[in-house]
């Protein structure tokens, strides 16, 4: 259904092909990620550092960034790395930011659902980008933080309120359901996952991950059982790695690969390259919900079009209808937690 960046298969192969980057003048980045010495930020972190697009990038958390950011900086790429620590330099962070990635917040536990993290990650988002409404008002925020599907709202309601609100500049990372989706695909066809693409659309919690096998290229089929326990395991993969790591984190080093993913196709649609698409949580007129994750066509400025839901089987028709009570509850809850 839809192209994007070739997707490495290790670190390796990560390097060479941001290599390929354009190293024009137009290639001036300066990217910033909120919560850099976390579990996610520091691996993403180092995935950016290798993109030669990213001159300029900016490490921000409470505690430990001048000294990720030394480590980093040892590493033989051109991007220039600086860490900013605590609330008196988060504005010098932020100042001419292009891409403004948040993945500062506290991560899940066994037993924890995303929405769990709310009281605790809604109010980390509304601070961050309210200073970015202050420091970089036309910079793209991509959301990481946990519950995607209310703290999009939430950064949104900021901008609104600081008016420099641009419903294309504010985006929740879903890129992770797409990794996964096309991971699981794959092995269960044995294929190589490089070569799968699956769009995934709704949210980013539960049932409100929507994995759309019937468009996936290549064309895969199952049957009945084995399609819902395919999407089953998709929505509830977060839970799995929670399981696994035993109260130790969630999902950080696959969310970090693929937030640098996100961002990297971001970056390169941004400095010229077409043709490059990623699903993503924005708002949106798709559906009866104010905000839903769908293939986003990205371009010199930033989402160029919606490319919408496509033709769904009549079991991803009855996906979407069960997903959208629980995610308009969690929109709502984004957007009143700010009027509060």
């Amino acid at each position: 259904m839809f192209s994007r960046l070739a997707r490495p298969q290790n670190l390796a192969a990560l390097a060479g092909a941001l290599r390929n980057f354009s190293t024009t003048s137009a290639c001036n980045n300066k990217v910033a990620v909120l919560g850099a010495s976390g579990g996610i930020g520091q691996p993403l972190s180092l995935l950016l550092k290798h993109n030669p697009a990213i001159t300029q990038l900016a490490l921000y958390d409470i505690a430990h960034t001048p000294g990720v950011a030394c480590d980093l900086s040892h590493i033989e790429t051109g991007s220039d790395v600086k860490g900013y620590l605590g609330d008196a330099e988060l504005g010098a962070c932020l100042e001419g930011c292009d891409v403004v990635v948040i993945p500062a917040g506290v991560p899940r536990k066994p037993g924890m659902t995303r929405d769990d993290l709310f009281n605790t990650n809604a109010s980390i988002v509304r601070d961050l980008v309210k200073a970015c409404t202050q420091h970089c008002p036309t910079a793209f925020l991509l959301l990481i933080t946990n519950p995607v599907n209310s703290t999009v709202p939430i950064a949104s309601e900021v901008c609104k309120a600081a008016g420099t609100y641009d419903p294309g500049r504010v985006i929740g990372v879903t890129t992770l359901d797409v990794v996964r989706a096309n991971t699981f695909v794959a092995n269960l066809k044995g294929l190589n996952p490089a070569d799968v693409n699956v769009p995934v659309v709704g949210g980013h919690a539960g049932k409100t991950i929507i994995p759309l096998i019937s468009q996936a290229t290549p064309s895969v089929e199952f049957d009945p059982e084995t399609l819902d326990n395919l999407t089953k395991r998709i929505q509830d993969a977060g839970t799995e790695v929670v399981n696994a790591k035993a109260g130790a984190g969630s999902a950080t080093l696959s969310m970090a690969y693929a937030g640098a993913r996100f961002t990297n196709s971001l970056l390169a649609a941004l400095n010229g390259k077409e043709g490059v698409i990623e699903c993503g949580f924005i708002k949106s007129s798709e559906t009866e919900c104010s905000y839903f994750s769908t293939p986003l066509l990205l371009g010199k400025n930033g989402i160029e079009r919606n490319l919408g839901l496509g033709k769904l089987s009549d079991f991803e028709t009855k996906l979407v209808e069960d997903a959208m009570d629980e995610l308009k509850g969690s929109i709502a809850k984004g957007e009143k937690f700010v009027s509060q």
